[in-house]
């Protein structure tokens, strides 16, 4: 049994092929496919795949992955559990300070992988579907709280005085 380096998911699949560019087994990413595609195929209104996204590349960062990706994952984590934002309003953020030159900072994943996982999500109910992943984003954001002061700050710079100053 190998286990993934991002989650600690364990299966019997040797596929390294991933773990470099995702920090992720070649299985723990077939799983996000499988979740990406039911959220996608949800088409609701709160847009609910944008936490798939950020809660998985939370879970899987590494040496390897780029900081912008760690980056915009906490963010999109923040607003959703600390600001009460849906997907879509995560996702304009996203694109919002995607246009801005930032040197994203480099971040070391915290030693806890969290208590849940993309097959935690997926073994269950689909009626559940929805409860678990909003589980799974709480859990990813709660191994990362050293970091939420961080964050924090990293929005309240970049995107809230931004939008104050441009107001003016």
């Amino acid at each position: 049994m190998s286990p993934c380096p991002g989650c600690g998911l364990k299966s019997e699949s040797n596929d390294q092929s991933l773990i470099d560019l995702y920090n992720a087994s070649g299985y723990c990413w077939h799983l996000y496919g499988y979740l990406s595609a039911f959220t996608l195929s949800l088409r609701d209104h709160d847009f609910t795949h944008q936490l798939v996204v950020d809660a998985y590349a939370a879970q899987h960062s590494g040496p390897n992955v780029k900081p912008i990706s760690t980056a915009f994952a906490l963010v999109g984590l923040y607003f959703t559990f600390e600001r009460g934002y849906t997907g879509k309003q995560v996702q304009q953020a996203h694109m919002f300070l995607g246009k801005k030159r930032i040197a994203w900072p480099h971040v070391v994943p915290p030693e806890n992988q969290g208590a849940l996982t993309v097959v935690n999500v997926l073994q269950g109910p689909e009626l559940q579907r929805m409860e678990m992943i909003r589980k799974w984003g709480r859990s990813v954001g709660e191994m990362w709280k050293p970091e939420h002061g961080s964050v924090r700050k990293l929005v309240e710079i970049y995107l809230v005085y931004e939008i104050i100053f441009s107001e003016i």
